[in-house]
């Protein structure tokens, strides 16, 4: 062997080397990735992730008759389907136990996965909106052509500061990449 050729193999098997550390290095980030959004979501207040986010139904709250919120309701969709709340609005007082209702269609004829993102307008009612039941909590599977009704069960922690008056509860629904993926797999019909 040529002394030419021995030093390209080091210079191939030390280039080899950094590739892997920098994929190995690589992976470790992706992974690390979905903690540091949720501390950082945490942290500011916005897209609050659902994982964890179950609240036991209240026992023994009383409700704050003396002041009604309103909550508006808002829906967008990322993807194939149509996405909105039954109803724009809705009253309630503090403490009080109410249910609020989405429509989704997959106007798709493919069967999809999926995942609602809730955010809450203003900011700060975000630790005083305990939702109970929600959609929210899981991947939802549509199949084709699929509707469907989606509640939400939820009531406003009575400790809500007073001069909050008004609330949007709004959901971000997006598919789910492995989805998009098995779609366009070898051999399968992508429209």
């Amino acid at each position: 062997m040529t002394p030419i050729n021995t030093r390209i193999r080091r210079l191939n098997r030390s280039t080899l080397g950094k590739l892997v550390v920098v994929a190995v290095m690589m992976f470790g980030f992706g992974y690390a990735l979905v903690p540091m959004y949720r501390q950082i979501c945490e942290v500011l207040g916005i897209n609050v992730l659902t994982q964890g986010e179950f609240v036991a139904a209240p026992t023994n709250t009383q409700i704050d008759k003396s002041r009604t919120i309103v909550v508006e309701l808002d829906g967008n969709a990322q993807g194939p389907w149509r996405f909105r709340p039954t109803t724009r609005s809705i009253e309630v007082h503090p403490g009080e136990l109410a249910t609020v209702t989405y429509e989704v269609v997959n106007t798709q004829g493919r069967t999809v996965k999926a995942q609602a993102i809730p955010s809450y307008a203003p900011q700060q009612v975000t630790p005083h909106f305990k939702k109970v039941e929600c959609f929210c909590f899981q991947e939802q599977t549509l199949a084709a052509n699929e509707a469907r009704q989606m509640p939400v069960v939820f009531f406003i922690d009575p400790a809500l500061p007073r001069d909050v008056k008004n609330i949007t509860l709004s959901y971000t629904f997006f598919e789910i990449g492995g989805a998009i993926k098995a779609a366009a797999a070898p051999g399968a019909l992508v429209k």
